[in-house]
C-alpha cells in the first residue's frame, strides 16, 4: 500500500480538500492508497468562466430567439456553468446586414447570419437559396447543414462556423396585385429575402428594394416596395400582414442562415469547453433550432388561408408553376459561375447537395 504521508500525497490531499470538500477528498485519497482507479477530475473544475455575447436581429417573440436560448442554456449546463451566453435580440449590437462581420471583428462573440444579405460574398452556400430547392425546415436543414460543413471552413474562414439552417419555404406577398406568372414581376418593386431572389427579380424586369426583415414593413407601408418575399408566420410577427393583400401559396424559396462565432474567442476556450461548443454545433442541433421556427411559419400559412377578408391566398396552376420552375435554370448557371471563381467545382457541390436532399427526403 502506498504511504499516505509523502509530501506529494499531502499536497494532493490539501488541494482536494480545497476544491471538493473534506469528504470527497478522503474518498479520492484512500482510493489511491488502495490502488483503485481514481476517476478523472472534471476538466471544468479548473476552467475559467467565459461570457459570450450572442447577437440576433430578430425580436424576442421570434421562435428563433427561444430556440437560441435553449441552445445557450444547454451549453451552460454541459459546461458546468463555465460558458455563459447572453442573447441580444432586435439588432441591439448591430444591423442585420453586418452580422457576419460582427462575429469576425468581435463586436459579438456569436452571430446569426443571413449570407444572402451580402450578394456574391458567400456563393457556395447560396445554392440553398435557389427556388424550389427544399420542402420544409427540418429536412432541408439536415441536408443543408450536413452538406455545407465541407465548404464552410473555406467560404467562411474569417469566423468559426457553428451550424447552418433554413426557414420553412416562403413565397411572394403583394400589396396591389396578384403575382401569378414570372412576367407579373415586370416593373414591380420587390423586397427580396436574399441575393438569389434578388437576381430573379432583376432578370424578370423588376426592381429590388433592399431592406432587412425588421425594416421590411416600413418600405412596404411607404410604397417604396410593392411586394415582398417572406415566410408566412413572420408576416404576422413583423406586422407585414397589415400591408400586403395577395399571397402566392407556393413553396417558392427558402433562406439560408448560420450561427457564426469569433475565431479568437473559440480558440481561447479550454479543450473541454471547445468540446461542449463542438457538441452544440452539429446537424442535430441545427434541426432542433430550425424545427420550431418551421412549425411557426407553417402555422402562419394556415392562419392566412383562414382570413379571406384581409388576404387573397391563391395557388398556382401546374402550367404557372412550371413557368416559375423554368426561371430557375439561368439562376443555377449564374451560381455555378460564381462558385467556379472560388476554386470549387460547382457540379460536384450541387451533386453533393442533391445527394443530401435525397438522403433526408428534403425536396419540395
Amino acid at each position: 500500500m502506498p504511504r499516505l504521508t509523502t509530501p506529494s500525497v499531502i499536497r494532493a490531499l490539501l488541494s482536494a480538500i480545497y476544491r471538493f470538500g473534506a469528504a470527497t477528498a478522503l474518498v479520492l485519497i484512500f482510493a489511491f492508497a488502495l490502488g483503485a482507479a481514481v476517476p478523472a477530475v472534471p476538466a471544468f473544475a479548473k476552467d475559467k468562466e467565459v461570457d459570450l455575447r450572442f447577437s440576433l436581429w430578430v425580436p424576442p417573440a421570434h421562435p428563433l430567439t427561444k430556440s437560441a436560448q435553449e441552445w445557450a442554456d444547454d451549453i451552460a449546463k454541459q459546461s458546468n456553468g463555465t460558458i455563459k451566453i447572453t442573447i441580444f435580440p432586435s439588432q441591439q449590437l448591430g444591423k442585420a446586414f453586418d452580422h457576419y462581420d460582427m462575429a469576425r471583428d468581435d463586436i459579438a462573440d456569436i452571430t446569426y447570419v443571413n449570407p444572402g444579405y451580402q450578394p456574391g460574398r458567400f456563393p457556395i452556400i447560396a445554392i440553398g437559396q435557389m427556388p424550389f430547392m427544399f420542402g420544409d425546415a427540418r429536412k432541408g436543414t439536415a441536408a443543408l447543414d450536413s452538406w455545407y460543413r465541407k465548404y464552410a471552413p473555406t467560404e467562411m474562414k474569417d469566423t468559426h462556423f457553428c451550424l447552418a439552417f433554413i426557414h420553412d419555404p416562403g413565397s411572394i406577398h403583394s400589396r396591389r396585385k396578384k403575382v401569378v406568372t414570372p412576367e407579373d414581376l415586370r416593373d414591380m418593386k420587390v423586397r427580396p429575402a436574399q441575393s438569389t431572389i434578388a437576381e430573379l427579380v432583376t432578370r424578370l424586369g423588376g426592381t429590388n428594394v433592399q431592406a432587412s426583415a425588421p425594416e421590411a414593413r416600413e418600405v412596404l407601408d411607404r410604397g417604396v416596395a410593392d411586394a415582398i418575399t417572406f415566410p408566412w408566420g413572420s408576416l404576422y410577427l413583423f406586422g407585414i400582414d397589415k400591408v400586403v393583400k395577395y399571397d402566392m401559396d407556393a413553396p417558392l424559396y427558402t433562406t439560408v442562415f448560420t450561427f457564426s462565432m469569433n475565431k479568437d474567442k473559440y480558440n481561447s476556450l479550454s479543450p473541454a469547453q471547445k468540446k461542449v461548443m463542438d457538441d452544440h454545433c452539429t446537424t442535430d442541433w441545427a434541426v432542433k433550432i430550425a424545427g420550431p421556427w418551421g412549425d411557426f411559419e407553417a402555422a402562419g400559412r394556415v392562419k392566412m388561408r383562414a382570413d379571406p377578408a384581409h388576404h387573397d391566398v391563391y395557388k398556382l396552376t401546374p402550367d404557372q408553376l412550371a413557368a416559375w420552375r423554368a426561371e430557375v435554370k439561368p439562376l443555377e448557371a449564374s451560381w455555378a459561375k460564381a462558385v467556379k471563381s472560388t476554386g470549387v467545382d460547382p457540379d460536384a457541390a450541387l451533386a453533393g447537395l442533391k445527394a443530401a436532399i435525397a438522403k433526408y427526403g428534403a425536396g419540395p
